[in-house]
């Protein structure tokens, strides 16, 4: 199939989006099918930049700034965006293109008008991945409110939903927010399981030998470290596992609540903690390679369903996780069915805690556990079934 991909992070960008398209872009490749991504770029100088990715066509089109500014300029940009991707698209080599079918990425929830537009010159069924339901997640943890900014963006999301013939949500639990939706003639939800490539362990410029966690039991957390993660819980788990001179906890990446966190850690005298800035994706596996126990932290305000990329590439690290996740959140369900780590939905750091020590502590008497994380990743997030399962989708 000729198939277009829609998304606005890709390669050279670290994000854990960034590097679940890269995977897919890929997938499709190895697959046979030919596969252009398109991007926003707003550093170009020319309206359009066409270039190859290991076999994968990536057209990138000049858009306004959506990155690191504030959040009044980022949604006028944002809802520009498209627009301006569809203009530049018409000065590009590919603006007659014609595809078999149109795939994009949620967040952001700006695509639609593109994505519209590519489906209707094709003729072609569009299929929207959803990894994030703004604003409800914002609204939930009272970061908006529900007045007309909410409003204006639930209006933006109801008509990218409108746009997709197919939504694949990465969670069971998600399926009811999406029950109106599914009503409508010819649409169908299904669930899509996140993915990651396989990647070997090659390395990493991080070395904990020779860090003050050096022979230590590590906790380690790596990515983005803002409001929706709910940070704070995790160092009063290391505030109150200080006595356990054989544990610590590293802190790997960026975000808008790192420099915030590592100076609260620093005024509690937390010397079992390290923050270490953002690495490449590649150097990932080397690090995990390292540690014994994967942290995941969701704020308990979250209302929706989320399975976080960290947890994708803890489970083909084989490292079992140590989770403070949401109420009911169905991540809950999977760490304990599968008995890979502990979770804790309750908010406290004392039952975080006594989970932490049952876990480090219970590794040594139970071997298996390296075995069933990998055996889950295996099981449910390899990209071949991702791929499979969109292609059969646009066909239908």
């Amino acid at each position: 199939m000729r198939v277009v991909l829609i998304a606005d992070t890709f390669p050279p960008l670290r994000t854990s989006g960034a590097v679940q398209l890269r995977d897919l872009a890929q997938e499709f490749f190895r697959q046979g099918h030919t596969l252009t991504v398109m991007l926003p770029a707003a550093g170009l100088s020319a309206p359009w930049s066409l270039e190859d990715f290991r076999g994968v066509q990536v057209l990138r089109l000049r858009a306004p700034k959506t990155k690191d500014i504030n959040y009044v300029s980022r949604t006028i940009n944002e809802f520009l965006m498209p627009f301006a991707m569809l203009r530049n698209l018409r000065k590009s080599p590919l603006a007659e293109e014609r595809w078999d079918g149109v795939v994009w990425y949620a967040p952001s929830i700006f695509h639609g008008p593109l994505a519209n537009a590519l489906k209707k010159a094709s003729g072609c069924k569009g299929y929207l991945i959803i990894r994030d339901i703004f604003p409800e997640w914002a609204a939930d943890m009272g970061l908006m409110g529900r007045g007309l900014p909410y409003k204006f963006f639930k209006a933006v999301a109801n008509y990218q939903y409108s746009v997709a013939d197919v939504i694949g949500i990465q969670t069971p639990g998600n399926e009811a927010y999406f029950e109106n939706w599914r009503q409508g003639a010819g649409r169908k939800l299904e669930m899509l399981q996140n993915w990651l490539a396989d990647a070997p362990a090659l390395g990493c410029s991080i070395e904990i030998a020779k860090t003050p966690l050096a022979g230590r039991k590590v906790f380690v957390y790596a990515g983005n470290m803002g409001v929706a993660q709910g940070m704070g819980i995790l160092l009063d788990l290391a505030e109150k596992l200080l006595y356990r001179t054989d544990v610590g906890f590293l802190f790997v990446g960026r975000g808008s609540d790192v420099k915030k966190l590592a100076a609260d850690a620093q005024a509690r005298g937390l010397q079992n903690v390290l923050f270490q800035d953002e690495i490449h994706p590649d150097e990932i596996p080397g690090l995990y390679a390292q540690c014994q126990v994967g942290l995941v932290a969701l704020d308990p305000r979250h209302k929706s369903h989320n399975i976080p990329g960290k947890f994708l590439t803890y489970m083909q690290s084989r490292l079992p996780v140590l989770a403070n996740i949401n109420a009911g959140n169905d991540l809950a369900g999977i760490i304990r069915h599968e008995n890979v780590g502990r979770v804790s939905e309750d908010g406290s750091a004392d039952s975080l805690a006594l989970l932490a020590l049952a876990l480090i502590d219970g590794l040594g008497s139970d071997g298996s556990y390296k075995e069933r994380c990998r055996a889950l990743y295996s099981k449910l997030f390899a990209p071949e079934t991702a791929v499979r399962q969109i292609v059969t989708a646009l066909k239908k």
